[in-house]
């Protein structure tokens, strides 16, 4: 049975509820502040801003980040990037609140607070007011906070119009809220309108979550203003050739949960933005804003873990590598602000190193961008100057300046990412431009393939695990950051703190979480391992003066490190059974224990340990860039070396199994399986969706064997399977144009369409079969997007199948599942190991087709929100 995390899409039902009422009570709660002062002419101050901010994350922050969530896993490109988006914004929003209300104690930050809250009236009497003078610059860092937001919220309601003409609304009232929020900030009269549109947004918020609850409930709209979109999306443009094959092989890798590419673009419009406001100076110190990009930061990992789920490795590691840059630049100015000072923090960061680290990756991201679009490789381009600029040893005159230029155009890169990736995806096809592939992957493999000198290298040509290159980034970060020598001051070691423990910790914790869902042997435990090295390298030998440890705590120290010589011995055993890149970075990591070790008896080799952190760096470098291109090609292209211990495999006693096994990339299976079917059998066989029972046309009896196999309700049909699109054009039924346009749409894919039977089923070969499939009136017909099966049904004729699994269960996903559960009953199965989807195909009722509509019988793996954008973009070309 499936486990909870692999739940369909159908299982979600309607996050936009939530998303939407999340986002209706925090502008209320706003709201309530604003219209309170205005009419009372007391500002909101202290415990109330502190509450007031406690309820902004939990119900604008989490609820809504929930919604997100669901609505990923629900295939909705657009409600997914939405609310996670707007889960950060609140989640800033409210934690801006908490520290304004924290830091209300003193005269000037009740101004502040005055500034924010009053009335026109009140700001009158406060016109003295210092702003100069209030800690952390609390007013200005919401301004750069919001202005970004504001541009991506404008977007969203643009984009959401191409979908219904609700989510524009809610948006486009939430824009124009920021725009006075921030106003609001400078003019207290701001506020009051600011109140008002807060209103429309709650409004608007119950009437659109009222709609699709009724919807969950009744399974139609009942209410208007979903499922009609404001304007056709195809109107932005036409559709870009070279673009849209890439395009479209990106859509077959994974349906199961929305692309999350805008997501990523999205957060690397905010924090960049709020960079370039703080390189330029308009605030000084950071605090409050390392907060807003913290949790940008946090959206973005997520666009990165989804990415992991959809078996993209180069997403899952270009959004963890810039979460991971933020993250770093983010806390290290931090320090700065906070800690030492620019002038001091000039001095010491020309000792620093972590940062070409940073710019290695940054190349490494453009290479393997070479065989995607234009834009992504100029998005990459953009980041490596990013990078650059953040290279410690600039000047720094220069550094804030350059740094603030880099981040103004990158920001401005990210937003037409956002708006592209977004339109595209929801279109389904390129509709804004992004640029041809500047190389092919053919060429691409082949220049790449240069330097695997032989087959033989490699044991296995599997590619990568998706997680590794985040491994490797995450270490070789830590590791190139951690290079310091024994001139090295206090200041020095403040600023290396985050460089270490964040890639080294705390996202290295993520990249063990991952390893973990992969399920591999070992995977997870070098990693975790990892965490714990870096983060006692972080407490002890860079935050120790600020911990006052004392002798006896270092003598701790190093019984900890003698533990950690044991376990990474361990290790390095373990990695003999991997490969040659890790095994040498187990085989460094022990020696740079030794050198960890010394340090807690003050008889630290410089030196030594020098050269084994920039050893270990340069090998997390080739292992990035091997494990990425690898894992992108799903081949070996970089050799990282075969294991030095084979893993004997067992000869397993042969297996008796209750019925014939085929496997289904062999001919000599399929032909078998055809036998068995052709002899009044039934089989079980993958399908691009779940695995299915199916017996010939030509048997009835063996299509009655079914309903006895699954214990079917004799009343519920079966569909029939063919092999394509040309083999039901060969027997000329009676279809209208605008179905035969549809069925070419849709046709091979996931989803079934129920048309009205005729003498064209015996035409097709259905024959004796005609009464068992189907109902009178009507038959479902599926072309599975799957090579196996098509060349069955070539072999077979139409096949009558339907899920393999009994009646009222759980579909079967594995063909295991089906020989542990029907084995004894059927005659074969096919195996094709784990199926590309956790639920059935979504079932269309094209009855009523010719009269300009259709009916969604059964949502599956094809959300019924796309098939119902293919139906209208369908009439659309038709008219």
């Amino acid at each position: 049975m499936a486990s909870a995390s692999d739940f369909p899409a159908s299982f979600y039902g309607e996050p936009g509820v939530l998303g939407l009422l999340a986002n209706g009570i925090s502008a209320f709660l706003v709201l309530l502040q604003n219209f309170h002062g205005a009419r009372t002419g007391i500002p909101a101050e202290g415990v109330e801003n502190i509450l007031a901010g406690v309820h902004l994350i939990l119900i604008g922050g989490v609820c809504q980040l929930v919604a997100g969530l669901l609505s990923f896993r629900k295939y909705d490109h657009l409600s997914g990037t939405s609310f996670v988006g707007y889960a950060a914004l609140w989640g800033s929003y409210g934690a801006t609140r908490i520290f304004l209300g924290a830091n209300q104690q003193s005269p000037n930050l009740f101004n502040e607070s005055t500034m924010i809250n009053s009335t026109f009236q009140n700001l009158l009497t406060n016109t003295s007011v210092n702003n100069t003078d209030i800690p952390m610059y609390i007013k200005e860092s919401a301004i750069a906070g919001l202005v970004p937001y504001i541009l991506l919220s404008f977007l969203l309601a643009f984009c959401s119009a191409t979908v219904n003409y609700i989510m524009p609304f809610v948006f486009g009232a939430i824009t124009l809220t920021l725009i006075f929020e921030a106003v609001g900030l400078v003019g207290g009269w701001a506020l009051v309108v600011s109140g008002i549109l807060e209103l429309l947004i709650l409004l608007f918020a119950i009437y659109g979550s009222s709609a699709l609850l009724i919807k969950g409930l009744a399974q139609r709209y009942v209410l208007k203003g979903f499922g009609n979109p404001l304007f056709n999306v195809l109107l932005l443009g036409t559709t870009n050739a070279s673009s849209s094959q890439s395009l479209g092989q990106e859509k077959k890798k994974n349906t199961k949960y929305a692309e999350p590419m805008a997501l990523g673009f999205f957060c690397d419009t905010v924090s960049p933005f709020i960079f370039a406001f703080y390189a330029f100076g308009y605030f000084p110190s950071i605090p409050v804003a390392a907060i807003w990009i913290s949790i940008n930061s946090a959206a973005q990992l997520l666009s990165s873990y989804y990415a992991y789920l959809r078996q993209d490795c180069y997403h899952a590691t270009k959004f963890g590598l810039h979460c991971v840059f933020w993250l770093v630049k983010t806390w290290e100015e931090f320090v700065v602000t906070e800690t030492i000072g620019r002038t001091e923090a000039g001095e010491v960061r020309h000792a620093m190193v972590g940062n070409w680290f940073f710019l290695s990756a940054a190349l490494v991201f453009c290479v393997a961008s070479l065989n995607k679009d234009t834009l992504e490789l100029v998005h990459n381009s953009f980041f490596v100057l990013v990078t650059i600029s953040t290279i410690s040893q600039i000047p720094i005159d220069r550094y804030y300046i350059f740094f603030g230029v880099t981040c103004s155009l990158f920001t401005l890169l990210s937003f037409y990412g956002t708006f592209a990736r977004l339109i595209n995806t929801i279109a389904e096809k390129s509709l804004i431009p992004v640029g041809p592939q500047p190389v092919s992957t053919e060429s691409l493999q082949k220049y790449l393939s240069y330097l695997k000198r032989s087959k033989l290298d490699e044991p296995e040509d599997k590619g990568a695990q998706l997680p590794d290159a985040l491994f490797y980034l995450c270490n070789g970060v830590a590791a190139l950051s951690a290079i310091h020598s024994s001139q090295s001051g206090l200041a020095f070691f403040d600023l290396t703190v985050p460089w270490v423990l964040i890639p080294g910790a705390i996202i290295q914790a993520y990249v063990s979480r991952l390893q973990v869902l992969g399920g591999q042997r070992f995977g997870s435990v070098i990693p975790s391992f990892y965490v714990a090295i870096w983060a006692t390298w972080s407490w002890f030998r860079f935050a120790g003066h600020r911990l006052q440890i004392s002798t006896e705590s270092a003598n701790g120290f190093a019984a900890g490190a003698i533990a950690f010589l044991v376990i990474n011995a361990f290790l390095i055993l373990v990695a003999t059974y991997g490969n040659l890149v890790l095994l040498a970075l187990t085989t460094v990591m022990e020696v740079i224990i030794v050198c960890f070790l010394l340090s807690t008896f003050r008889r630290l080799p410089y030196q030594l340990e020098v050269a084994m952190l920039a050893i270990f760096a340069i090998i997390c470098l080739y292992g990035m860039l091997a494990s990425l291109v690898n894992a992108i090609f799903s081949k070996t292209l970089i050799p990282v070396g075969p294991s030095l211990i084979k893993d004997k495999k067992k000869k397993k006693s042969e297996t008796t199994y209750p019925c014939f096994i085929a496997k289904s990339r062999e001919t000599s299976g399929l032909l078998k399986i055809a036998k068995l079917l052709e002899n009044n059998g039934v089989c079980g066989i993958p399908t691009d969706t779940v695995y299915a029972l199916a017996a010939s046309c030509k048997n009835p009896s063996a299509i009655e064997k079914i309903y006895s196999i699954k214990d079917r309700p004799a009343e519920k049909p079966i569909c029939i399977c063919i092999s394509s699109v040309e083999q039901l054009v060969a027997a000329k039924p009676p279809f209208s144009p605008l179905l035969w346009e549809f069925m070419r749409n849709v046709y091979p894919g996931g989803i079934s369409c129920i048309v009205a039977k005729g003498d064209w089923l015996l035409k097709l070969g259905v024959g004796p079969a005609y009464d068992r499939v189907g109902t009178r009136e009507s038959i479902m017909i599926r072309v599975p997007d799957h090579t196996a099966t098509a060349h069955l049904c070539e072999f077979t004729g139409p096949l009558a199948i339907t899920s393999a699994n009994p009646s009222g269960e759980a579909d079967s996903t594995h063909h295991d599942m089906v020989i542990n559960r029907l084995g004894h009953k059927i005659e074969g199965v096919l195996c094709d190991g784990e199926s590309n989807e956790v639920i059935a195909s979504t079932v269309v009722n094209c009855l009523k087709i010719d009269e300009g509509t259709i009916s969604i019988l059964r949502e599956g793996c094809v959300p019924a929100l796309k098939v119902r954008q293919i139906f209208d973009r369908v009439k659309s070309n038709m008219l």
